[in-house]
């Protein structure tokens, strides 16, 4: 047996943690000179803009170069919905369903290759993107916007652009939530999602978009904290061995990124440092811990992995392959972040092009709209899944509601509601039935199967600012004159 101290650092390789703030505290700055695998950057770590995020990660870098280490520097940056480094203005890409709708390859690599860009000036070398997730249940309530499409061939052939855009720029990609978060109606986070899809199904539906990232060199592939009992009834798939070996059976050999520990649906039952070590003899090698962290956390993970090697639980020829799978993504994305890597002259206008087509592909006939002349916008807000965060979405209020509280004195003018996902929220859809004003309905999430009451609808299929354009174009060809 190694020594406690050698199987202590293997222990610790294969953590990645986040803490709050934007600046590195001493005691993560001691832990990477140990030999902690990484950070996640979160909200709280980029809010003070991308000058910061860049100090922030080059102090990182510094701390684990001390004790003679590269870390992993990461963050989920998937445009549209879900973005970090622009958590206070909104995503100025496209997010994944937009893009999936617009069916413009050319504009979804190049969309990837963008968010690199912008990560790569960051300093960061491993993206939580993009998601494989086909979406064929339209009232999952977290993959939604964020999944390129409900359909299998779409969805592929779409992650594939994306991801060669991004690794264009010496970014790696992790492609998530394997083996298939899209046919669920739960949150992971806050619960244990059940995909009940028999094998064949499984491969020729959640598995297509997931050999389609093998295929076009994605470098790490992130698990989903769900049930799949026609792989494994007992563990969620972070935790299943026959789930996660099913990825290197279709031959994937880079690592395997666990989702978030803390979330309910991998250690709810068990707590983090159990999950971990389950995770890890499982087949996950790199072991994502979740959002603002305490030290101690690291600490007592590393001793449940450590005691399990020495009781037999966890074989240290697991961990140390683990940690070598690290190690060859590191090297083969060491210093080749290409911060000014050149991106089409027309990104923009070919940006706001694809938001023009996804609003039209779900949109209803655009000539019904009314005369919007002084009109004001309402939204009628709700909270987004933990994985999307507090951030901007929609056109900017005058005037906002939230679900089941008595409505305030609303203007003598047409009203323009804004809604997300109102297919699925029951509550949203009682909320505009009592606008007397409302004249146009923006539904900014989930194209579902919700009517509007007779309102026509604008769907741009996700948020970002392109979608915001364009939504403010139709609306202004209609007389809205804000």
């Amino acid at each position: 047996m190694p020594s406690p101290t050698t199987v202590e650092t293997l222990a610790l390789r294969v953590q990645v943690s986040a803490f709050a703030g934007p600046t590195l505290p001493p005691g993560y700055a001691e832990l990477l000179r140990e030999g902690l695998g990484g950070i996640c950057l979160f909200g709280p770590n980029t809010g003070a803009g991308e000058d910061s995020v860049r100090s922030l990660a080059a102090e990182i870098r510094t701390a684990s170069a001390e004790g003679g280490w590269a870390p992993v520097i990461t963050i989920d940056e998937e445009g549209g919905d879900v973005t970090r480094l622009e958590a206070l203005t909104g995503s100025s890409v496209l997010g994944a369903a937009a893009l999936g709708a617009a069916d413009d390859l050319a504009l979804t690599e190049e969309t990837g290759r963008a968010v690199g860009v912008r990560l790569a000036r960051a300093g960061i070398n491993l993206n939580l993107a993009p998601v494989a997730d086909v979406n064929s249940n339209p009232d999952n309530p977290v993959i939604a916007t964020r999944s390129f499409s409900h359909d299998a061939g779409v969805a592929a052939k779409h992650v594939a652009a994306w991801v060669k855009g991004l690794e264009s720029t010496g970014v790696a990609a992790c492609v998530k939530h394997f083996p298939g978060h899209g046919d669920t109606g739960q949150d992971s986070h806050v619960s244990l999602p059940v995909l009940d899809a028999d094998l064949a199904t499984l491969r020729d539906r959640e598995l297509v978009p997931f050999l389609a990232a093998a295929e076009a060199g994605a470098a790490s592939v992130m698990t989903s904290h769900i049930m799949v009992p026609a792989l494994d009834p007992e563990l969620p798939g972070t935790l299943s061995a026959p789930v996660l070996g099913l990825l290197r059976e279709l031959g994937y050999e880079g690592p395997i990124v666990s989702d978030a520990l803390d979330m309910a649906g991998a250690s709810a039952i068990r707590g983090i440092p159990a999950a971990a070590v389950l995770s890890l003899a499982a087949g996950a090698d790199l072991l994502i811990l979740g959002p603002d962290k305490p030290t101690s956390l690291v600490r007592d993970t590393a001793a449940a992995i450590v005691a399990a090697v020495e009781s037999g639980e966890l074989p240290l020829e697991r961990l140390e392959d683990a940690v070598a799978r690290i190690d060859t993504l590191l090297a083969a994305f060491a210093g080749a972040q290409q911060p000014e890597a050149v991106l089409d002259p027309r990104f923009e206008e070919r940006s706001l092009e694809g938001a023009r087509r996804a609003l039209a592909t779900a949109s209803d006939d655009l000539s019904e709209i009314p005369r919007l002349a002084g009109a004001q916008v309402v939204t009628v807000d709700t909270e987004a899944n933990i994985a999307v965060g507090d951030v901007p979405w929609g056109l900017p209020p005058d005037i906002v509601i939230r679900p089941g509280d008595p409505l305030p004195d609303l203007p003598d003018a047409p009203l323009i509601v804004q809604v997300r996902d109102a297919h699925r929220r029951p509550e949203v859809g009682r909320t505009v039935a009592e606008l007397p004003g409302a004249v146009v309905l923006v539904e900014w999430g989930w194209p579902g199967a919700y009517d509007g009451t007779g309102l026509p609808r604008l769907c741009p299929q996700g948020f970002s600012l392109p979608g915001v354009a364009a939504v403010t174009e139709v609306l202004r060809r209609s007389g809205w004159n804000r």
